[in-house]
């Protein structure tokens, strides 16, 4: 064969999905060259995420689970094959996502990566004295010792023995790892001028009449119905701090435990954003945190940080900016001692200088992983493929420039170009124009969202895009121009001495009654000002983008509270009860429970969901679905998208005006595009923000608080996402908004700029005043990327 003859091996170098149905997906068909950067493009709801994530990357992981035993499988997630004709030419699919990193409180930047696993491995082999192994540098670990007489067989006679154990874990003893200890203010745990029977106990889920209130009535340990102020003092210390004891209470064997380690292992073993709205204002009410005064919050024993390198112990290191923990391992490698370990540094090292390269220097290893945005959990999460030895991969990235001030997104992008020129396939979800410029190739989905949306509208070249007359064509080169006039600050928001994380020291004066924008690169200390001094205050609304807390059967109409008037009004109208329209109640189709699907669980092997047969995935009894309103059934107005929802109750025999009003904030927010009865887990960052400001859009707060609402937007839907804040502020509310996107600081009424950089060289407020100010002050580097978008 000739040299000039293409080897059979190098003709497959294209992806090709033919026929993709899944969610909105309209048989959309795409041919993505490998080895290069593809785009995808569209407005929120087109099916980017449906195409990318759902079809491409979910069926090359469902395939490579299937290369493992059964057995293996059974301790994998389940995932069904994605309704498409067709996928050839998959390579491994790596998902670079948003989600939030660890809930748990353990949780740190350190153990989260190889960082902290490398950091115990160095300090037990050269920390001086020597203390252990490195779970003696780990707060995950207890210290437990323990002896006594074990039974073993030799020779086929039975002996005992005795043994003693010892493990030394780096853990302190008085916060177990947590590095704050916990009080309780007795007061919100029971009304002590009541009896048990009368209800003292005021925690949740303890009422006389539950199970809990039960137990402690029938304990014996003290008098259920004398007031708890009569108790002797061994009846309190039983009330409050008894150890676990098997009893008998009403016939049944129950276990009794006292009220604050019960406490303790029920709320406060969670991580506080991951409780229930209620459990977190009873845990912020009953329980006072303060910093462990034995580790100082450092979590670490005090055998752990007795070991020590150069003057530095380990929890010096986690505590020290990356980029200073770079340099401090950079400077032992020239020493003498160290010279056993070389390799172990030189890995430690380039993970280090990773961190810094990809623009999160000014993290610390021992900052708590669920305090992480997404864009930093995601990079974060970049980590560890950087310095991958694995070639012919696709990564997959949703919107990786998340979080990132337009000086940092440069430095993604150039993440992104050295992951495709290792040989790998690089896909990427993304609404920002300077990243989808860098594309080799563009996929372009629309042309509008939900059951408008579901196409290919173009695929080819960027040049190709911007003159192709899609929407994302057309908006791909516009810019915002600098407000003419602003408004006027009716008041102010006074911050005084902030100093939480990075801040050294705030004072600054949040202005009321305009729009507001807090700019900064990131880690500059924005959302350390605006949710540790402003969050938290009366009449302040704050609305994230962290996880809306629900089940497969949670909706947009069950979260908002708009399935409640629509029931009513069904009852209404048919004379019957309202339970017989909710799929989690008497209406439920009997098949499926109301879930629309039978989950079958094949023990060792993949679940499977199917379709209920009985009501055609509709969730409701065939009986229910006989009672109409408007002309519709249940099930036919939850599969309605909000924009025709909202015309539906709006207007004529439907009209419903509590429905209308709720509909009527959804649509404000831009999610016109979602169905009523669209699973909240299927729900993208950005989506969930704005479900949560359309519900808190109907609260009593004055100052709203968003954290980068435009997460998320299409360039097109920008515009209607700033016409919203102006509707806000034009009502008479106070409006303020974290955020990187110019179009938004040039629409801003006042600009207030945190750096001058990340980290320690961060912290400080080093621009107030106008866009127009900042502009032409350019002293800043947002001053700088903001004259350069507005100029431009």
């Amino acid at each position: 064969m000739s040299t000039s003859e293409r080897h059979a091996a190098d003709s497959h170098d294209l992806i090709r999905v033919h026929g993709a149905r899944e969610n909105n997906l309209r048989d959309v068909s795409v041919e993505l060259p490998k080895r290069r950067l593809t785009v995808f493009t569209g407005v929120s709801g087109s099916g980017k995420s449906s195409l990318v994530f759902a079809t491409i990357a979910a069926e090359s992981q469902r395939m490579i689970n299937e290369t493992y035993s059964t057995f293996v499988q059974g301790f994998m997630p389940t995932q069904a094959r994605p309704d498409v004709d067709l996928l050839d030419g998959l390579t491994t699919a790596i998902i670079v996502d948003q989600e939030r990193m660890g809930g748990d409180v353990r949780s740190t930047v350190g153990t989260a990566t190889d960082v902290g696993a490398l950091l115990r491995i160095l300090f037990s082999r050269i920390g001086e004295p020597h203390v252990g192994s490195a779970k003696a540098f780990s707060f995950n670990v207890a210290s437990i010792s323990g002896s006594g007489a074990v039974t073993v067989e030799k020779g086929g006679r039975q002996i005992k023995e005795r043994r003693e154990f010892e493990i030394i874990g780096g853990a302190c003893p008085r916060c177990e790892g947590r590095g704050n200890v916990s009080d309780f203010d007795l007061t919100a745990l029971y009304d002590d001028s009541k009896s048990i029977v009368e209800g003292a106990l005021t925690i949740p889920n303890y009422s006389v009449d539950g199970w809990y209130g039960r137990i402690f009535a029938g304990s014996g340990f003290f008098p259920g119905d004398k007031p708890i102020s009569s108790f002797t003092k061994p009846q309190l210390d039983a009330l409050l701090y008894k150890e676990p004891t098997r009893i008998k209470v009403d016939g049944v064997n129950v276990t009794f435990e006292g009220l604050i380690p019960r406490i303790e292992k029920s709320f406060l073993a969670k991580d506080r954003e991951a409780m229930q709205p209620h459990i977190r204002a009873f845990v912020d009410r009953a329980i006072v945190f303060r910093t462990c005064p034995d580790c100082a919050g450092t979590r670490l024993s005090e055998l752990a940080r007795s070991s020590r390198i150069g003057g530095v112990n380990i929890a010096d290191a986690c505590a020290m900016q990356i980029n200073d923990l770079a340099e401090w391992v950079r400077g032992l490698e020239g020493e003498s001692a160290a010279r056993g370990v070389a390799p172990l540094l030189a890995s430690l090292r380039e993970t280090l200088d990773s961190f810094v390269e990809i623009g999160l220097g000014y993290l610390s290893l021992d900052r708590p992983a669920g305090t992480l945005s997404g864009g930093e959990a995601q990079r974060t999460k970049m980590i560890r493929h950087l310095g991958s030895s694995l070639t012919d991969v696709t990564y997959v990235f949703d919107e990786p420039t998340i979080g990132l001030h337009p000086h940092d997104i440069a430095r993604m992008n150039d993440l992104l170009l050295r992951l495709r020129d290792k040989g790998n396939t690089v896909l990427v979800v993304e609404h920002k124009p300077e990243t989808i410029v860098i594309a080799d190739h563009v996929v372009d989905l629309g042309p509008r969202a939900g059951t408008d949306g579901g196409q290919v509208v173009y695929e080819g070249t960027v040049a190709g895009l911007r003159s192709s007359g899609t929407l994302t064509g057309r908006h791909l080169d516009d810019r915002a121009r600098i407000k003419e006039s602003v408004r006027t600050p009716s008041g102010a928001l006074e911050i005084r001495g902030a100093d939480s994380h990075n801040l050294q020291g705030v004072d600054v004066d949040v202005p009321l009654g305009v729009l507001t924008v807090i700019t900064g690169v990131a880690g500059s200390g924005k959302s350390s000002l605006i949710h540790g001094s402003v969050a938290g205050r009366d009449g302040v609304v704050v609305v994230d983008q962290g996880a809306i807390k629900g089940s497969r059967r949670s909706n947009p109409a069950t979260y908002t509270g708009l399935l409640e008037p629509i029931r009513k009004a069904f009852a209404k109208a048919n004379g019957v009860k309202p339970a017989l329209f909710s799929a989690n109640s008497e209406g439920a189709c009997p098949n499926c429970n109301g879930a629309g699907v039978v989950y079958t669980d094949l023990a060792m092997m993949a679940g499977v969901a199917t379709t209920c047969e009985v009501c055609e995935g509709r969730r409701f009894d065939s009986s229910v679905l006989e009672y109409r309103f408007g002309g519709r059934d249940i099930s036919e107005v939850l599969a309605m998208p909000v924009a025709e929802a909202e015309k539906f109750f709006g207007a004529g025999e439907a009209r419903t005006p509590a429905a209308h009003k709720i509909l009527e904030r959804l649509a404000d927010v831009g999610l016109g595009y979602l169905t009523l009865g669209q699973p909240l887990t299927t729900l993208s960052g950005g989506e969930r923000q704005r479900l949560k400001l359309a519900v808190n859009m109907g609260e009593k707060g004055r100052i709203y608080v968003l954290d980068e609402p435009t997460t998320g937007l299409h360039l097109a839907d920008v515009e209607q996402l700033l016409a919203l804040l102006d509707r806000l502020v034009d009502s008479g509310l106070s409006v303020i908004v974290i955020e990187h996107h110019q179009a938004v600081m040039a629409h801003a009424d006042r600009i207030i700029d945190l750096g001058p950089g990340a980290g320690y060289d961060g912290g400080r407020v080093v621009f107030e005043g106008t866009p127009a100010e900042l502009v032409a002050d350019a002293s800043t580097l947002t001053g700088q990327h903001l004259a350069a978008y507005v100029g431009g």
